[in-house]
C-alpha cells in the first residue's frame, strides 16, 4: 500500500533558510493584527519536503466570543477551491484520457452549447479566457443546481473565446460539471477519493463534518447567525455548498502535503497524483489574452497576483481566496507558503492580500539571500596567516621600486601609508632610486589624518619639506596645475570597506585628472579591513555621484582600493595608464588581524577594527538627528538622542535578535558633533561574532526600530544622504521589514557582483 510521509518539522537553517529573515514575519502579521486587517491568521512555510515555520497568531473568532487562533483551525479556502479541488481533479482526468485540454466543452455538455460556447476549450476554461460573465445573478441560484445550470448554459458571452482574460467563478462551475459528467462522480467525491484521500489529508473537502465545525474560522454572518463550517460564497451555498470555484476546506497542516505533493512534481512519497508531463502542464506559464500569466488553474503574475511574494522565481505558481487564503508554491527554491486567515470576521472589512505577499516576500528572500551569503568565502580568524600578508607597498619596496623606475611621481596619501614595518611611504619613495618624488597629496583629514574640519589647507611635509597639496580643500580633483611637472600619480591610502568613506572618491577623481593629462596611474594595494568577500547594501542609484557616493557601489562593497580602481577605470572607460601593485599573501575573507598589518586609525573617528565593522551600518544613521557616538571615545559603537529612552531602544533591538551583537542601554554626554554637551540615552553595540555580523542590515533594523519609537523626532528621510538610493528610503519610511527592503534592491547588487568579478585581484 502506498505510504504518506509524515512532514517533519525542522529549523529554518537545516532547510538553508535564514531564520533571522523568517522571524520578520512577526512583525508584519503583529501589524496586520493591529491595523484591524484580520482577527488572526496561520502561516506555514515549507520547504525541502520539511515544514521551517508553523504559527498561528491572533484569534479565529471574536464574536458572539472569542477564541483563540489554532494551527489545527479549519478555514474557508473560497477561490483555493479553483486549483485545488476542481483544476486537479480535470488534470486527473486528462491524464487518464477522458478529457483533452482542447476539447470543446459542450463535447461533454452537449446543452452548453449556442451563442459561441461551442468553442470554449477545457485549457479557456481553467485560464479564465473562456469569454464567459465572471459572476451571473444570484437570483439564478435560488432554485437549486439544475436552474442553476440550466441559467449558465442559457448564458451570452462577454468576449470571444481566448480573446479575453475574464477571471469567471461561472467558467470553474463548468468545470465542476464536467468533472461529474465525466467521472460520474461529484467533485466533492472525486477529488476526495483520487486528490485528498490518498494524500491522507482527512480534515480537506467540501461540507465539513459535525466534528470538523468547532474549529472552523467563522466568517460573516447569514441570516442572523455566523457562517462557521459553511460555505461563504452565496454562489457555491445555494448550490448546497459544492461548486467549483468555492466551498472547499482545509488546515494549514493538510496544505502542506497539497504543497509538497506539488514541490514533489505531482508526488508525495509513493503517491502519485499527478503524471511530471502533466504537473508540467498544468503549472506551465501561459500568457493570457490582455497580459499577464496564468498556468492551468493557478494564477503566476497578473492582476489577481498582489499576494505573491516578490521575491519568488519566475515558475512560482499560486492562487488566493476571498476569505482571506493563499497558497504559493515555488519549484525552483523549493519553497511553499501557506497564508490562511478569516479576513471577513467580524464585520466583512478585512483586507489581507498586501499583507500575504509580503509574508511570501519574505520567506522567499530567506532562501535566495541566504544561498548568496552561504557563497561567501569564510572570515580568517585573527590569527590566521598572521604575518604574510605585503601590501603593496611592500611588494613595490620588495621588487626596488621596479615599476616607478625613471618616474617623476606625485604621491597621494596620508599617514596610513605605512609598511608592515612602519616606515612610511613618504620615506621610502624620498629615497628610492631611480625614483624622483615631486609632490604629496593628501585626503580628507590631511596628510597626518588628524583633522576634523570642512576645509584643509596646502602644507608642507617637514621631512622632505615637499609641498602637500590638499584634495579636501578649494578642489577634491588634482588640476592641471597641480599636476605639472609630474608623469606618475601614486595613490596609497587604507580604505575601510564602505561606499561612502571618501578616500576612493578622491582616488577616482585623481584618475580622471591623471586620465585627462597622460599620467600613469599606480595604486598601491592595502587589505579592505573588514573583509572582502562580504557584499551587502543597496547599490547607488545612477546619476547620484557624489563625494561620499562617487559610483554605483553597494554600501559595503568587499573590494579592495586597488580593485576599486579597476572597476571606476572600467565602468568609466577611461582612457589611463592604470597599474595596480597587488598585495602578497592576502585572502578575501581576512579581517585586518588576520594580516599581521597594524591598525592605524585611518581618520578620526574610526579608531579601531571593530567601529570599521559596525561603519557600513552606523554611518548610514549619522547624517540623521542621531550621534552617532563622534565626540566620545568610541564612534560608531554607540548610538544616541536627548529623546531617547535607552532601556526601551535597547529592549526592543534585543527582541529583534539580530545575528553577531548585542545591545546595551547607555547614556553619554557627546563633547563635539551633533548634541555636543547634551546628556543622550541609546545604546551601545557589542560585536558577538563577527562571522554572523551583518553591518547594513544592523543599521536598517535600528533605523526601522527609531522610526517605529520615535517618528515624531527622528529625521528618517536624511539617511538618503548617504543611502542615494530611493527605493530603499522609500521602504524604510513604508515601514518594511529588512528582507523586503533588502530583496528590492537584489537585482542591482546582483549586477553589481556581475561587475565586481570582472576586476578582482584575488
Amino acid at each position: 500500500m502506498p505510504t504518506v510521509p509524515t512532514l517533519r518539522n525542522v529549523s529554518p537553517e537545516d532547510a538553508a533558510l535564514d531564520a533571522w529573515h523568517l522571524r520578520q514575519i512577526d512583525r508584519v502579521v503583529a501589524e496586520g493584527l493591529a491595523a484591524g486587517h484580520m482577527p488572526g491568521c496561520v502561516v506555514c512555510v515549507g520547504r525541502q519536503g520539511r515544514i521551517v515555520l508553523r504559527k498561528a497568531y491572533g484569534r479565529r473568532q471574536v464574536a458572539p466570543a472569542p477564541e483563540a487562533m489554532t494551527t489545527r483551525t479549519v478555514f474557508d479556502l473560497a477561490s483555493l477551491t479553483k486549483p485545488i479541488a476542481t483544476a486537479t481533479s480535470i488534470m486527473r482526468l486528462v491524464e487518464d484520457g477522458k478529457l483533452r485540454l482542447d476539447d470543446p466543452a459542450g463535447r461533454h455538455l452537449p446543452e452548453f452549447t449556442g451563442g459561441g460556447k461551442e468553442r470554449i476549450t477545457v485549457a479557456q476554461l481553467l485560464t479564465h479566457q473562456s469569454g464567459l460573465t465572471p459572476d451571473n445573478p444570484l437570483r439564478d441560484y435560488d432554485r437549486g443546481p439544475e436552474e442553476a445550470w440550466r441559467r449558465i448554459c442559457a448564458l451570452k458571452l462577454r468576449a470571444e473565446p481566448g480573446k479575453r482574460f475574464l477571471y469567471s467563478d461561472v467558467g470553474y462551475i463548468v468545470l465542476a460539471e464536467l468533472v461529474r459528467r465525466v467521472s460520474g462522480m461529484g467533485l466533492d467525491e472525486f477529488a476526495r477519493r483520487r486528490i485528498f484521500e490518498p494524500l491522507g489529508m482527512s480534515e480537506t473537502g467540501f461540507l465539513p463534518p459535525e466534528a470538523l465545525r468547532p474549529r472552523a474560522a467563522p466568517t460573516d454572518q447569514r441570516d442572523g447567525r455566523w457562517i462557521r463550517g459553511e460555505v461563504h460564497d452565496p454562489r457555491a451555498w445555494r448550490l448546497g455548498g459544492v461548486a467549483g470555484h468555492a466551498g472547499l476546506f482545509s488546515t494549514a497542516c493538510d496544505l502542506a502535503v497539497f504543497a509538497s505533493m506539488m514541490l514533489g512534481r505531482g508526488a508525495w512519497g509513493d503517491v502519485r497524483v499527478l503524471g511530471e508531463r502533466t504537473f508540467e502542464e498544468m503549472t506551465r506559464p501561459r500568457e493570457v489574452a490582455g497580459g499577464g500569466l496564468r498556468a492551468l488553474g493557478w494564477d503566476v503574475r497578473s492582476g489577481y497576483s498582489s499576494h505573491r511574494g516578490e521575491a519568488f522565481t519566475p515558475r512560482a505558481f499560486g492562487h488566493g481566496g476571498f476569505t482571506g487564503t493563499a497558497l504559493w508554491i515555488d519549484p525552483d527554491a523549493d519553497l511553499f507558503v501557506i497564508f490562511l486567515s478569516n479576513r471577513l470576521h467580524p464585520d466583512g472589512k478585512g483586507e489581507v492580500n498586501t499583507l500575504a505577499g509580503r509574508i511570501g516576500t519574505i520567506a522567499a528572500a530567506a532562501g535566495r539571500l541566504r544561498a548568496i551569503e552561504d557563497a561567501r568565502p569564510p572570515v580568517a580568524p585573527p590569527d590566521a596567516h598572521r604575518g604574510r600578508v605585503l601590501t603593496g607597498l611592500d611588494v613595490l619596496q620588495r621588487d626596488g621600486f621596479r615599476q616607478l623606475a625613471g618616474r617623476r611621481v606625485g604621491l597621494i596619501t596620508n599617514h596610513t601609508g605605512l609598511n608592515r614595518a612602519g616606515v612610511s611611504n613618504v620615506q621610502l619613495l624620498a629615497g628610492a632610486p631611480g625614483v624622483t618624488l615631486v609632490k604629496l597629496f593628501s585626503p580628507e583629514h590631511g596628510l597626518e589624518g588628524t583633522l576634523d574640519q570642512d576645509v584643509v589647507a596646502d602644507a608642507r611635509q617637514a621631512a622632505t619639506d615637499l609641498p602637500v597639496l590638499s584634495l579636501y580643500g578649494k578642489t577634491r580633483r588634482p588640476t592641471k596645475q597641480m599636476l605639472a611637472g609630474l608623469d606618475t600619480l601614486v595613490f596609497d591610502l587604507q580604505d575601510v570597506g564602505t561606499r561612502f568613506y571618501t578616500y576612493p572618491a578622491t582616488m577616482a577623481y585623481a584618475m580622471e585628472a591623471a586620465a585627462e593629462c597622460g599620467l600613469r596611474f599606480v595604486v598601491l594595494d592595502r587589505p579592505n579591513p573588514i573583509n572582502g568577500a562580504d557584499v551587502a547594501g543597496c547599490v547607488l542609484e545612477d546619476g547620484r555621484e557624489s563625494f561620499v557616493g562617487f559610483h554605483t557601489l553597494p554600501v559595503r562593497h568587499g573590494m579592495t582600493i586597488g580593485e576599486l580602481a579597476r572597476l571606476y577605470a572600467a565602468d568609466r572607460k577611461l582612457a589611463l595608464d592604470l597599474h595596480v601593485v597587488p598585495m602578497a599573501g592576502w585572502r578575501r575573507g581576512m579581517l585586518l588581524d588576520a594580516t599581521g598589518l597594524r591598525w592605524v586609525d585611518p581618520s578620526p573617528n574610526m579608531r579601531s577594527l571593530t567601529e570599521a565593522l559596525l561603519y557600513p551600518g552606523i554611518g548610514l544613521l549619522e547624517t540623521t538627528n542621531l550621534s552617532v557616538g563622534r565626540g566620545t571615545a568610541t564612534p560608531f559603537e554607540l548610538i544616541g538622542a536627548p529623546w531617547i529612552d535607552e532601556a526601551r531602544l535597547a529592549e526592543e533591538l534585543t527582541a529583534s535578535k539580530l545575528p553577531g551583537i548585542r545591545f546595551e542601554p547607555v547614556r553619554f554626554t557627546p563633547t563635539a558633533s551633533k548634541f555636543a554637551g547634551e546628556p543622550c540615552g541609546g545604546v551601545r553595540m557589542h560585536i558577538t561574532s563577527r562571522r554572523a555580523l551583518r553591518p547594513v542590515r544592523t543599521g536598517l533594523e535600528i533605523a526601522l526600530t527609531l522610526r517605529r519609537l520615535y517618528g515624531r523626532q527622528w529625521q528618517m528621510d536624511a539617511m538618503d544622504r548617504l543611502l542615494l538610493n530611493g527605493p530603499a528610503l522609500k521602504g524604510l519610511l513604508a515601514g518594511r521589514t529588512v528582507p523586503e527592503i533588502e530583496w528590492a534592491w537584489q537585482d542591482r547588487l546582483e549586477e553589481f557582483l556581475q561587475r565586481r568579478s570582472r576586476v578582482l585581484l584575488y
